[in-house]
């Protein structure tokens, strides 16, 4: 058995504003109501009838939310060769399961690479990926690198990894795009992990900051999407049993258990067991930013601010006058009934 992270839920909605193209990938998903356990592992005849219509929902509600991600941002275009980054982790299968099912129905062409990276920590199922992906119809390549060492030796013993670690990966992984000639590299963050980063950088970095579903790198070179963002950590993790993904657990930074992120997610489960729907709702927020409600001077022009009473007013609500006609008399009667008496 692997290790899984059993987080909050809530449904995402369908968000506004999609292109006709986008209209029609989001249909397409929606109708895919037949289930393609190409390369699963998972035979049909393993899952009983309900198990099976339940498999079908969460399929379809995964297809759903990334289709509506990938119309949303426009992620994925004619001609794109989307770099998938295949870590052996949950979300990444699940990305990629997804993406291969769209890959086949979508409105229109692109390619599909999955790329994995060889850190050579110790003990590392260097055969499991290759195994797998020889099963499915698509390119792949193992990129070998030794960042683990480099890792050990920067970092001290009991310290988090995971800054280091993201920041080596990255610049190989940007390299060997350019390199297979990828113009879009796929990461499979999910919503939760959106919600959890913009908190870490709140209460940790002073920012409010989080996971863009598309972003450009600083040096222009290449662009990262995240087809995943509108989905939940519980439906993904649920996915990935059912499909039984060999699952390679990280022992470089899984086994930490005091990360920050880790408290920061306890504390987004129990605010989702107290008030179900709350993590969505924070997602939400992320969509809908109002600058000049915050206090950032250089995403909003506070220093320009000018007043203008120019032409005829608007009526406010409750402005008109309502005072009473109090007498001279009456005002010091008042205050001497408040004076005490000796």
């Amino acid at each position: 058995m692997f290790p899984y992270i059993a987080p909050g839920s809530q449904k995402f909605c369908l968000g506004p504003g999609l292109s006709e193209i986008g209209k029609i990938f989001v249909a397409i998903c929606l109708r895919m109501s037949i289930l393609n356990l190409a390369g699963s592992g998972t035979p049909m005849q393993a899952l009983s009838n309900k198990k099976r219509t339940d498999f079908n929902k969460l399929q379809k509600r995964l297809r759903r939310n990334v289709g509506s991600a990938i119309a949303d941002y426009m992620m994925i275009e004619d001609s794109d060769r989307v770099r998938i980054c295949l870590s052996g982790g949950k979300d990444s299968y699940a990305m990629m399961d997804i993406l291969l099912l769209l890959q086949h129905n979508a409105p229109i062409n692109f390619e599909l690479v999955a790329v994995n990276m060889d850190q050579k920590q110790p003990g590392f199922p260097e055969e499991v990926l290759p195994a797998y992906l020889d099963q499915l119809n698509i390119e792949y390549h193992i990129v070998e690198k030794d960042t683990y060492s480099v890792v050990r030796e920067k970092i001290p013993e009991g310290k988090t990894t995971c800054g280091l670690c993201s920041r080596l990966r990255r610049g190989t992984l940007y390299a060997f795009a350019e390199k297979i000639g990828a113009n879009k590299i796929a990461l499979g963050h999910h919503r939760d992990d959106i919600v959890e980063t913009m908190f870490l950088n709140m209460f940790h970095g002073g920012r409010l900051a989080g996971m863009p579903p598309k972003l450009l790198s600083d040096d222009g070179r290449n662009i990262v999407i995240r087809p995943m963002a509108y989905c939940r950590e519980l439906d993904i993790t649920k996915y990935a049993k059912l499909k039984e993904f060999p699952i390679i657990p990280c022992n470089l930074c899984g086994s930490q258990e005091n990360l920050q992120r880790q408290q920061i997610k306890k504390m987004l489960n129990d605010w989702e067991k107290t008030s179900p729907g709350r993590v969505n709702s924070i997602f939400r927020a992320l969509q809908n930013v109002a600058p000049s409600q915050l206090a950032d001077p250089q995403l909003f022009p506070f220093t320009d601010l000018q007043l203008d009473r120019s032409g005829e007013r608007a009526a406010y609500a409750f402005d008109q006058d309502n005072v009473s006609n109090v007498s001279g008399e009456q005002v010091l009667q008042f205050f001497d009934a408040l004076s005490p008496r000796n």
